[in-house]
């Protein structure tokens, strides 16, 4: 097995027995980026000399004898729209083409401290709005899967790096599902966690209430690594969870004896592929022949969280995006002759068509006249939801169901077609209105060879029992060698 096709926690081993470098691994991942990045398309930026110099480093310290955290060395590819002091975070847009942050996220800091290696900083889509990294400014981003088609969105490029081997791990951000439907798209784990267990400061800001940063790997095993180190309590974002947060790799390996399952029955009903609802119902098959009670359960407002969140997440980003103006730092429009056809002009040529559409849609259901019959009524949709949840918690320790309706559409499918392409997301934007963890892994494949992925969500702040169950899981399936 090459090295870009093994797992974060195999290389670690590897590294800490000397078995290999870190250099030697950071130069096997970068000679994968040279092999296929012109076909997949995931990165913006490269940071191939600084990641060699990262990579010494490692091997410095481990010569010396130094105590390492299990993720030093390993490759990690960081979404466009983390803050990395330095170097260029675009948010995939022209807006922010030439940004250079002075600052870190505090993700950052937290993986400078477990000295990872930085491959550069990925493709994504425009602002994180969108479902296939297509209204990306810079370039498409495609399936390694199969060429033809999307990876999904909006962190698209970090699934994509993580399943072509172009990285060995990867930071995305979910907003309604930007982590898990990609990770579903690309066959690969992806985990969006409880909000406010990680900070986002540092994370440029498209609906600050649903945003959550998190980790993205090949296996369950390698997403508990990435997510112990990047989570915890950060004086930097009010919303930050003040808790003690455990090593989440030593809550695998558990089992499922006596594991409450539910199957919301709204997640298996119309919009949803056959093949995607049989390979998930196979999954809870194999939960209920292992230990786990597997029941229905019911979670009626789904039908309406849809349009709840394009609400309250086109409000939040009209707010968020107000800043990009011309005047403080990112793109201003070269002709102008007075300040407010400075800002029209450098707002219309900086955004590209879907940031608009957002923008514009958030800033109609904020007008006066609007506010209460649009976003305080889906403010007050998103408290009946998180109660829903609530209350099926109260019977079921976690919840299974597809991460998509479907999997990986062709390129260019959906472009003309805003509603359809929203309504891929109909899956996973209700865990974002609750402030839930969910994660999204691969349960099979379809008739056309595309991965298909299933959901696991839990309550507030189960991720230990959710990662448990998605590590048996990828154990029961065969998905990883023993």
């Amino acid at each position: 097995m090459k090295l870009y096709e093994m797992t974060a926690s195999e290389l670690s081993g590897q590294l800490k027995e000397k078995k290999i470098s870190a250099r030697e691994l950071t130069e096997a991942v970068f000679a994968r980026i040279d092999e296929t990045e012109s076909d997949i398309g995931a990165y913006i930026t490269l940071n191939r000399e600084t990641a060699l110099k990262q990579a010494d480093a490692v091997d410095q310290k481990r010569a010396a004898g130094e105590p390492l955290s299990p993720l030093a060395g390993i490759p990690v590819g960081i979404k466009d729209n983390i803050c990395t002091k330095g170097m260029l975070t675009t948010c995939a847009s022209r807006m922010l083409e030439n940004f250079v942050p002075p600052y870190n996220a505090t993700v950052m800091d937290k993986l400078a401290a477990d000295d990872i290696v930085i491959t550069g900083k990925l493709n994504m889509d425009e602002f994180a709005m969108g479902s296939s990294t297509e209204t990306s400014y810079f370039k498409q981003t495609k399936n390694p899967a199969d060429l033809t088609r999307v990876p999904g969105g909006s962190s698209g490029g970090s699934a994509a790096a993580v399943a072509a081997g172009e990285a060995v791990l990867a930071l995305g951000s979910d907003t309604g599902g930007s982590i898990r439907q990609p990770s579903s798209f690309c066959g690969v784990v992806g985990l969006k966690p409880t909000y406010g267990s990680v900070s986002r400061y540092g994370l440029v800001a498209f609906a600050s209430s649903l945003d959550q940063i998190g980790p993205i790997g090949k296996s369950v095993r390698d997403v508990a690594m990435l997510y112990s180190a990047i989570c915890g309590p950060d004086k930097m974002d009010a919303t930050s969870v003040r808790k003690i947060y455990p090593d989440f790799t030593r809550s695998l390996g558990k089992g499922i004896s006596g594991l409450k399952l539910g199957l919301p029955k709204e997640y298996f009903g119309l919009g949803i592929d056959s093949e995607t609802k049989n390979a998930v119902l196979a999954a809870a098959k194999l939960f209920e022949q292992n230990g786990a009670v597997v029941k229905e359960v019911s979670l009626p407002s789904t039908d309406y969280a849809l349009s709840a969140y394009y609400i309250i997440a086109s409000a939040e980003a009209s707010s968020n995006l107000a800043r990009f103006d011309g005047v403080k730092y990112g793109y201003r429009t070269p002709q102008y002759e007075n300040l407010t056809e400075m800002y029209e002009k450098t707002r219309s040529e900086g955004f590209g068509t879907e940031v608009k559409r957002r923008i514009l849609l958030g800033t109609f259901v904020l007008s006066s006249g609007y506010y209460d019959a649009y976003y305080k009524r889906a403010k007050l949709l998103q408290k009946r939801i998180a109660a829903e949840f609530a209350s099926a918690f109260a019977d079921c320790d976690l919840l299974l169901t597809p991460t998509t309706p479907g999997t990986a559409f062709k390129l260019g499918e959906n472009t003309d077609d805003p509603l359809k392409m929203y309504a891929g997301d109909i899956c996973t934007v209700t865990v974002n209105i609750a402030g839930l963890p969910a994660l999204s892994i691969p349960c099979g494949t379809d008739s056309k060879g595309l991965p298909v992925g299933m959901q696991l969500i839990g309550a507030k702040f189960s991720e230990e029992q959710l990662l448990n169950a998605a590590d048996w899981y990828e154990s029961a399936a065969g998905l990883r060698a023993e």
